[in-house]
């Protein structure tokens, strides 16, 4: 759920958001069952991957895109939340656009089709 709502997310954000650490072995499932995927490198130090859903992970859960993911009111409702959240909490607005954030560059290894380097105002010619 963290990868939906927040992509694209490093491993690292992943953990902040947790506030625990994530094995290497809870990511490669979700990679080997395809429900994310590997999107790009974030542009800071060490450049981490940034992962990101799959059309594989809105088929498996029913929905037509990201934008279908249930939000605050939706999951308070199904009792998924406690109603004493903390001052300030609120959702993020799941984006699984396919182009690549301002803060993200290409994988070296898989690059991208051409249609996911950008909308085509910000593509390079």
């Amino acid at each position: 759920a963290i990868i939906a709502y927040h992509q694209p997310v490093t491993r690292a954000e992943i953990e902040e958001i947790r506030g625990v650490s994530t094995s290497k072995g809870t990511i490669d499932v979700l990679l080997e069952t395809g429900w994310i995927k590997l999107r790009g490198r974030r542009r800071a130090p060490g450049r981490p991957v940034t992962y990101g859903t799959t059309e594989a992970f809105l088929e498996h859960f029913g929905f037509d895109s990201i934008q279908d993911l249930p939000g605050l009111n939706e999951l308070k409702g199904a009792g998924l939340l406690d109603s004493t959240l903390p001052p300030g909490f609120s959702m993020p607005n799941p984006d699984d656009t396919p182009y690549l954030r301002e803060d993200e560059e290409p994988l070296e290894d898989e690059p991208l089709a051409e249609d996911e380097e950008g909308p085509p105002a910000e593509r390079e010619e």
